[in-house]
């Protein structure tokens, strides 16, 4: 099959599972970028179960072809920051990026976005690393028994990702005037990620700007809170790499002014 083929063929595969989506799907024109965006949009909302070999196998060819179109972006390559030989800034898609682990910002059933084509960074994760990814998060929660804690962390395989591992940690959603738990708690969730990469023996994390999306925890206080805690943390750490991956402008430049 070529790309368009198999992203029909992927699209006949989901519908077949979901039929009552199949009057939304034929709203999408037969344009392979509206398929493609059907495809996403159907991946965001299958519950986790079994998937078949054939599926796995053509959407692995999918997902690997796009990855290497995005490219493949080298941790180790990415200067560090003066006077920190552990840190580096680099603004764009962790998507891209091969470290040992990125992060995910996930939300407390650790499935992924289930909101259609979403650009919030769960969502962005889970498309791009295949719905493996949502099923090896659906076997945690399982053993688990119930949501995961705000602060906590834990690892996946990364799957279709150029990053080998995902660490997906909760972090605080804000709602009101921002209170020293919450502050605590975004601390928390870096550490208990350095924590976790450091036990799996892993050397490089790229980190997303946990909380600071969705969950409206502020930019300014959030990275001033980020930078802090893993600075402190490499201090006893074995992980050789840190990034903080930043996506648009003014968290760039907030990072920037913190870090250089």
């Amino acid at each position: 099959m070529n790309e368009q083929e198999t992203i029909r063929f992927l699209n006949r595969e989901l519908l077949d599972e979901m039929p009552a989506l199949r009057a939304e799907a034929a709203r999408f024109s037969a344009s392979r970028d509206d398929q493609r965006a059907l495809l996403r949009a159907l991946m965001n909302v299958r519950e986790p179960h079994a998937l078949s070999e054939r599926f796995v196998r053509a959407q692995d060819e999918l997902l690997s072809a796009e990855r290497e179109r995005k490219g493949v972006v080298s941790v180790a390559s990415l200067e560090t920051v003066p006077g920190e030989d552990r840190i580096a800034l680099w603004q764009g898609d962790i998507t891209r990026l091969d470290a040992d682990a990125i992060v995910n910002a996930a939300n407390a059933q650790l499935l992924g976005c289930f909101r259609p084509g979403h650009n919030c960074i769960d969502n962005v994760i889970h498309s791009a690393a295949g719905l493996q990814l949502r099923e090896a998060c659906a076997a945690l929660m399982r053993a688990q028994g119930h949501d995961e804690p705000t602060g906590q962390a834990k690892i996946t395989p990364g799957f279709n990702l150029p990053a080998r591992y995902v660490l997906h940690t909760v972090g605080p959603i804000i709602t009101g005037p921002l209170r020293e738990r919450d502050r605590e708690m975004l601390a928390s969730c870096y550490r208990s990620c350095l924590a976790l990469a450091e036990e799996k023996g892993l050397k490089s994390v790229a980190f997303c700007c946990i909380s600071t999306g969705v969950f409206h925890f502020p930019k300014d206080e959030a990275a001033r809170i980020a930078v802090k805690t893993v600075k402190d943390c490499l201090k006893e750490s074995a992980v050789e790499k840190v990034v903080f991956c930043v996506h648009g402008e003014e968290n760039r430049r907030i990072y920037h002014e913190l870090l250089y």
